[in-house]
């Protein structure tokens, strides 16, 4: 070979080489170009679906697109969750996760799609826990003495949840469980029933979430005994941790952004990277701290990790339970 045809080659074949990284770098680059729809398997108004909107806010503004929210509540999450699992995988439709997501697959028999298996973690956004409380009526005052109540009174005592398989349903059972206690399980369609109704004495016992709570503990219409993650929350100082009495005890909601599988690891990246600068935010952390919850920065990798760890353990407690869904 001439050796200004081996040169030749050889700029031929260093092109071919750099080419798909710049195919890679302009795509990112060009991302987005139009707007992109966030699915949110819950109605709108609650804590996830918030969050949620305040992710697509600053989205909107940092990247120049809009960024909507799509709100498609049914079964736990699984409609919206099924529906991003099937859609291409170019950026364009992402999945307002949850621990939800994690513990439907041990939950539901028949989920058309893997959650860990058939998506993209892009960011995990908020971490935020839940608190026990129980009505005034119960003379416990602490975890302990609850307890004691409640093994001296096996059966007696009705304990609300959001729905069977819920979270506050879930949190609850860890509680039995660890515990060794007897409660009588009793389900509601939303917080805001089972709330009224652990005012009113129908239930007495309820694993709720914080901003649902929070005035009507002010209030002292509810007394809290402890919160359901492993440390203290800024909105009640006061109030410990279950692990201080319950070793290992932890129990967190969560929520993040996902996508299709496929998804080009650029665009993964370039969302993860937006969303991390949202959550040094201060605007952005005192929002998330008004909805109960605490910034919550990681790594696609990160995410996976903690999707995986989830799965796991929520779905020891279900099948211990025997929870099945309705």
């Amino acid at each position: 070979m001439k050796l200004s045809h081996r040169r030749q080659f050889l700029h031929l074949a260093v092109g071919a080489a750099v080419l798909p990284s710049v195919s890679r770098i302009a795509r990112a680059q060009a991302y987005p170009s139009r707007p992109v729809r966030i699915l949110v398997g819950y109605a709108a108004g609650g804590p996830l679906d918030t969050s949620g909107r305040l992710m697509a806010q600053w989205l909107s503004e940092r990247l120049g697109q809009q960024f909507v929210i799509e709100n498609r509540p049914g079964a736990g999450s699984n409609i919206a969750t099924e529906a991003v699992a099937r859609a291409r995988p170019d950026g364009y439709t992402l999945l307002q996760a949850s621990a939800s997501n994690a513990w439907n697959a041990a939950l539901y028999d028949n989920l058309n799609f893997d959650f860990i298996r058939d998506f993209a973690q892009i960011a995990t956004v908020r971490r935020a826990g839940g608190i026990l409380e129980v009505n005034p009526s119960i003379p416990a005052r602490t975890v302990p003495e609850f307890i004691a109540y409640a093994k001296a009174n096996p059966g007696v005592i009705n304990f609300a949840s959001t729905g069977i398989g819920s979270g506050t349903h879930v949190v609850g059972e860890l509680f039995k469980i660890m515990t060794g206690v007897n409660l009588v399980h009793v389900p509601y369609r939303g917080e805001a029933p089972a709330l009224t109704d652990l005012i009113g004495g129908q239930v007495q016992v309820f694993f709720s979430t914080l901003p649902g709570s929070i005035e009507f503990i002010r209030a002292g219409k509810l007394r809290p005994l402890a919160v359901t993650t492993a440390k203290r929350q800024g909105v009640l100082p006061d109030i410990p941790p279950l692990s201080d009495f319950l070793t290992g005890y932890e129990a967190s909601g969560w929520s993040g952004l996902g996508a299709p599988k496929a998804t080009p690891a650029e665009i993964v990246e370039k969302l993860n990277k937006e969303i991390n600068a949202a959550l040094a935010d201060p605007k952005i952390k005192a929002r998330l701290a008004d909805l109960g919850g605490t910034p919550l920065v990681g790594s696609p990798a990160d995410f996976g990790k903690l999707i995986a760890d989830d799965t796991e353990k929520w779905g020891k407690v279900i099948r211990a339970a025997n929870i099945k869904p309705e």
